[in-house]
């Protein structure tokens, strides 16, 4: 908090101090990270939203993930679907590249007179709040880093997560022999049991598609009767595994910081 000043200048080499790309920028920190939800925090139209949008992906600050959902297709022309159905909107979702900048937008920067002045106890107070949410998402980042570095034999060539207008998926992968992995990574104070494993396989089923394996990521374990349901199609993974993305980093690589703008 005290190196608010120098940090928010390095930060406005991004920004340029356009208060619509902070705006934006908050919105993706502090919502689901779908733009059209971000646009509706932001009060800005989807046209205004785009162009910011292509700006910052072009910083580096954010990343764009495109959507997987299909368009829902009518069976006869004149076919009517529910209210709700009709206004669901499909929505490609926004990431931050570095945890430090999601943090900064979704903490820092909505409070900054405060902290100008001194005054660090909303930041600390917001941050308690939510903290949950936020290490999940970093938790599910480094989940899906880590199953790309396990799968030597067979490799990840596409991976990131799923939703559409009935699920939401943590991890959907495909590898270079064309199998699908889907996963779900539970960053709780309770041991996943294996009633997340048959929620998972009901998700698969809503959303249209066949996994040929299923990875579970927990930060406090799993139960006993789901680690006896491992085998070649699930596979769980502890806190512990996750050490194996410190091997063969070097400290420059452990410390990077911000995109070179």
């Amino acid at each position: 908090m005290e190196n608010y000043g120098h940090l928010h200048n390095l930060i406005l080499d991004y920004t340029l101090g356009e208060s619509l790309y902070h705006a934006i920028l908050t919105g993706i920190a502090r919502g689901d990270r779908r733009t059209h939800s971000a646009f509706k925090r932001a009060h800005i139209s989807e046209t205004i939203g785009n162009q910011a949008i292509h700006y910052l992906c072009q910083t580096g600050i954010i990343s764009l993930e495109p959507s997987r959902e299909n368009p829902l297709e009518k069976e006869y022309p004149n076919q009517k679907f529910k209210k709700e159905i009709e206004k669901h909107q499909i929505s490609n979702k926004l990431t931050f590249t570095t945890p430090f900048m999601r943090f900064w937008f979704a903490f820092v920067s909505p409070l900054y007179r405060q902290i100008q002045e001194g005054k660090y106890d909303d930041v600390k107070k917001r941050f308690q709040k939510h903290e949950q949410s936020f290490s999940s998402l970093v938790f599910e980042q480094l989940s899906i880093e880590l199953l790309k570095k396990e799968s030597i034999d067979d490799p990840i060539v596409e991976v990131g997560s799923y939703w559409d207008r009935q699920v939401e998926i943590d991890i959907l992968a495909r590898t270079a022999s064309g199998k699908i992995i889907v996963g779900e990574c539970k960053y709780t104070n309770t041991k996943v049991n294996k009633s997340e494993l048959t929620k998972l396989k009901e998700k698969c089923a809503l959303a249209g598609f066949e996994a040929d394996a299923f990875v579970l990521f927990s930060k406090r374990g799993f139960s006993n009767e789901l680690e006896s349901a491992t085998g070649e199609q699930v596979q769980l993974y502890t806190l512990d595994t996750f050490k194996k993305l410190l091997e063969d980093l070097t400290p420059d690589e452990m410390l990077q910081g911000l995109p070179k703008p």
